[in-house]
């Protein structure tokens, strides 16, 4: 009985001890946590549209330190780290006691460590909380942190600390920016010779350096691939092969792509881990190559910006702000994708677009090129000379000067700052002035980016569209309505597709114009074809004159060979709209055979008569002209002032005939918008779009 009673007391004493001590480790675990918020701090990344890396920033302390989780790793590593660090990782708690017990029976029996017993949560532990001297506390205190690693993370969360915060000489740390260092890919597929380097380098990360120890490097790899358990993994035959595989022979710079991008990204989201973009980093690397390269060509001061954009979505797919972000001489750290500056002629396309819509023009109506007085403004072409009769085509192709003047004092520049505030794109006028005549020319302030933004609506079939890089401006389909009518549109993409390519270039299938600004500061090409727009400046960023540098010889090579380097298939036009096509000049009416002109530039008009207006429909009507078969009835068209006969056109295609009466009817050919125009004998003209239900 005295024994039964002296056992149940021992039990009790040995639980209740055991029950303080379990108490007391608890204490001590909640009052000394692991430091391990420090180690989940992890470089910043600027990531493309797929998530691939365009740009990371350094922590703090100036370390590489990619966020990587087990997925994000070739699986053939993890098992060789496992097999050649810590065989039951997965089965200890923290601390591998057979190890130990190994270890201490060959440092007893030999007189000196041949193995170690340090797990990978001990090796976590020692990482997070670094020692410099190696004494039996340091590692004991070791054991205990693994011992508190392992409660509050899964071994799948060890695993991946471990995969973030191990060191691989330098300033690397984790095997994602190792990856990238020495193999210049990221760590999803290695070859068993990098996965077995990667696996020795962090024991002794500054003396196996492969870009100053090599043969330090190659014994420490040789030695993962002997290891049994590690050829278990791999194979006998895979680990010879291996193991004759070169070391890499310099640390490579980890990406650094679109940084004037990246640098906004930063500034706009300094606590955040990840920032998407809607780049595509095949294109970005593609064009960013192709802007140094021709940068060098064009001059010692000469940068280069690509924009390239998906006009469907609305979607920056490449931005080169600069030929390169670290040349001081071309000053690199200016983004040029973003500067105002004069774009020359390649303002001209959205004149004539507006001369389309208003039926002033057709693509062979006859235009004067020649010299003209506008009010003391005497515009000249780019060569000096004179073409005489020339017709609208050609004039836009050829981007003759005087003929765009003459159209754009006819449409009125104001009218055309209103398209581009339709494609939310805001000119800078010269302070204090209205907009003039000199728009035509490049008399204007306007980025690359607007000026892609406002070709981007020309290849939508004239949806404008909001362009965007996810970061300072998000892309999106603008609620406006078309910039011009679709008839309009398709006239001056008719016209732009026809341009020549530059000499030596073949023809891709894409509508471009290019311009120069005055003093041959800036040469612009911007082309599309029926979904991406590309544009592309070139000049110094600090505004000076570059002699010889000119839109056509300059910037259109570079463009052509960003649609071929961009290995983006080329998307066809869209097709005319019904009833429109390019009419010779036989088939035109007479009052669109000729844009006449007075000597001063300015159309011809009739002093006892004002000019014609439509008064029926209004501007911006909806009009409701549906019967109960579903049929179309006529629509009254009625005007005021004007001199007869007068000529309509319904979205750019002329009415049968024209009449001297000022009321007139038109058949819709289908619901939806239409803009109808009115041309009186004298050339003048009117338009109003209406909305037919």
């Amino acid at each position: 009985m005295i024994r039964w009673w002296a056992f149940i007391s021992g039990f009790v004493v040995a639980a209740v001890a055991t029950g303080a001590v379990l108490y007391g480790l608890e204490r001590l675990d909640r009052a000394y946590p692991p430091p391990l918020r420090n180690a989940r701090l992890v470089s910043q990344e600027v990531l493309d549209a797929d998530g691939r890396l365009l740009r990371a920033f350094a922590t703090p302390q100036g370390r590489w330190r990619l966020k990587t989780s087990v997925a994000d790793v070739d699986p053939q590593f993890v098992r060789m780290l496992v097999a050649y660090e810590d065989q039951r990782f997965f089965d200890h708690g923290g601390v591998d006691f057979q190890a130990l017990g190994r270890a201490a029976w060959q440092l007893l029996t030999n007189g000196r460590i041949v193995s170690g017993a340090s797990t990978l949560s001990m090796q976590v532990a020692r990482l997070i909380e670094p020692r410099a001297d190696r004494s039996l506390n340091a590692k004991l205190l070791q054991m205990v942190r693994a011992w508190q690693i392992e409660r509050r993370l899964s071994k799948q969360q060890i695993l991946e600390l471990y995969l973030n915060i191990a060191p691989y000489g330098g300033n690397l740390e984790g095997v994602r920016a190792a990856s990238l260092a020495w193999f210049g890919k990221e760590p999803r597929r290695l070859e068993t010779a990098e996965a077995a380097l990667l696996v020795s380098l962090p024991q002794l990360p500054e003396k196996r350096r492969p870009d100053r120890f090599p043969q330090a490097a190659t014994l420490a790899r040789q030695r993962v691939l002997e290891r049994l358990a590690v050829s278990q993994v791999v194979g006998q035959g895979e680990a010879a092969r291996a193991s004759v595989a070169a070391i890499p022979a310099k640390r490579l710079d980890l990406p650094s792509f679109a940084p004037h991008l990246a640098q906004a990204a930063r500034v706009r989201s300094p606590n955040a881990l990840s920032i998407g973009t809607t780049l595509r980093l095949p294109v970005q690397r593609e064009l960013e190559a192709l802007a140094q390269h021709s940068a060098e060509k064009l001059g010692d001061r000469v940068s280069v910006a690509i924009i390239m954009a998906d006009s469907a979505t609305g979607e920056i797919i490449a931005d080169v702000g600069s030929s390169d972000f670290l040349d001081h001489a071309r000053r690199g750290w200016v983004d040029m994708s973003r500067a105002v500056r004069s774009p020359g002629s390649t303002l001209k396309p959205f004149i004539y677009g507006l001369a389309f819509e208003n039926g002033l023009v057709a693509q062979e109506s006859i235009i004067e090129d020649r010299p003209a007085d506008f009010a003391g403004y005497r515009p000249r072409n780019f060569d000096m000379q004179y073409q005489g009769d020339v017709s609208i085509r050609q004039a836009l192709q050829l981007s003759l000067n005087v003929p765009a003047v003459r159209l754009l004092d006819a449409v009125s520049p104001a009218a055309l700052m209103v398209r581009f505030r339709r494609a939310s794109v805001q000119m800078v006028l010269p302070k204090a002035e209205a907009p003039g005549l000199a728009i035509a020319l490049g008399g204007v302030g306007l980025s690359l980016v607007d000026l892609v933004q406002l070709y981007a609506a020309l290849a939508h079939g004239g949806q404008p569209v909001q362009l965007g890089d996810g970061v300072r401006a998000r892309p999106a389909r603008l609620d406006v309505d078309l910039l011009f009518s679709r008839a309009a549109i398709w006239n001056v993409t008719d016209v732009l597709s026809g341009v020549l390519p530059p000499l030596g270039m073949k023809q891709r299938g894409i509508a471009y114009k290019t311009g120069t600004s005055y003093g041959y500061r800036d040469a612009w090409s911007v082309g599309f074809d029926g979904r991406h727009v590309i544009g592309v400046w070139a000049g110094r960023a600090d505004n000076g004159s570059v002699p010889g540098l000119a839109g056509y010889a300059s910037a259109a090579p570079i463009l052509f060979e960003a649609f071929a380097r961009s290995g983006v298939a080329i998307t066809p036009f869209q097709p005319p709209p019904p009833g429109v096509s390019r009419l010779a000049y036989r088939d035109l009416p007479a009052n669109q055979r000729r844009f006449s002109v007075t000597s001063g530039g300015l159309l011809s008009a009739s002093r006892r008569e004002p000019s014609p207006q439509i008064v029926y429909p209004p501007e911006g009507a909806r009009i409701e002209l549906s019967s109960q078969d579903g049929a179309l009835a006529p629509l009254v068209l009625k005007l005021q002032g004007g001199r007869a006969p007068f000529h309509w056109l319904a979205n750019g295609k002329p009415l049968p005939q024209p009449t001297r009466r000022r009321s007139s009817e038109w058949v819709p050919e289908g619901q939806g918008f239409s803009t109808l125009t009115v041309i009186d004998a004298d050339g003048r003209a009117t338009s109003v779009r209406v909305f037919v239900e």
